[in-house]
């Protein structure tokens, strides 16, 4: 696990993992952390974790630990090897993978908006006829918290989209899935997301937007933390699918 602030952890994923037996290791290479050769590395699904920092920070002086791991994650992505990528990890996955990355914009004429909150995704496809989503019905609420839009690769097909951004959910053959949105966080977490945030939070929603999403929280919460952990119960298990592929292509 890649993470990159103390907030944005694994949450909801490290007991998804240990229930299937998995170890856990996590990486903060903004801390020193160095990254382990992906031949090393069989059995083993990335998990790219989101951050205040967008992708395209790692040209900003002092960053240069983010263009280490846009490094390290292309050549993953191309031995491709599983890999979920969330909020900043998504935007890594797609420009490892050819994409790129800008803000998010909205309205004629367009103009900068940060997508902070809850609201719904809409699925391109229905669940019965793709693997990643067959624990979906037609929509499901998830938590927003971004300012920017990935500008998906040709290899990535979109699986999702909400109604200010469109690129939500994606994957990348079967091997890499990309989140724009969170569906990792427990509401227990998210109070912290909220008071160390607060700036982000006030700028895209206000002087009350705190208090607001306080209030979605005890609306929603549960709801989507209980999809949440369906969802990313079954992104396990189509990424452990991945494993035996690249395990052939390598040898």
């Amino acid at each position: 696990m890649l993470q990159h602030v103390e907030r944005e952890g694994p949450d909801l994923i490290t007991d998804l993992a240990q229930q299937r037996g998995m170890t856990i290791q996590i990486l903060r290479v903004d801390q020193g952390a160095h990254l382990p050769d992906p031949n090393r590395c069989d059995n083993t699904i990335a998990l790219v974790l989101g951050g205040p920092m967008g992708v395209n920070d790692r040209q900003t002086p002092g960053m240069e630990w983010l263009q280490r791991e846009l490094e390290w994650l292309t050549i993953w992505h191309q031995q491709r090897r599983p890999l979920l990528g969330i909020c900043l990890g998504a935007q890594l996955l797609a420009v490892a993978a050819g994409g790129s990355v800008g803000p998010l914009q909205v309205g004629e004429p367009p103009m900068p908006f940060k997508e902070v909150g809850f609201g719904n995704i809409d699925w391109r496809f229905p669940p019965e006829a793709e693997p990643w989503l067959k624990v979906c019905s037609s929509s499901h609420l998830a938590l927003h918290w971004h300012g920017d839009r990935i500008h998906l690769p040709a290899t990535a097909t979109l699986l999702g989209s909400s109604l200010a951004c469109a690129e939500q959910v994606f994957r990348i053959e079967q091997h890499a899935l990309g989140l724009q949105c969170h569906w990792e966080v427990s509401m227990g977490n998210l109070e912290r997301w909220i008071q160390e945030d607060h700036d982000f939070v006030v700028d895209a929603l206000g002087e009350h937007g705190p208090s607001l999403l306080r209030r979605s929280v005890d609306c929603y919460g549960k709801a989507v933390e209980q999809f949440g952990q369906l969802f990313l119960s079954n992104a396990l298990d189509q990424l452990t699918k991945a494993i035996p592929i690249i395990k052939q292509q390598v040898d």
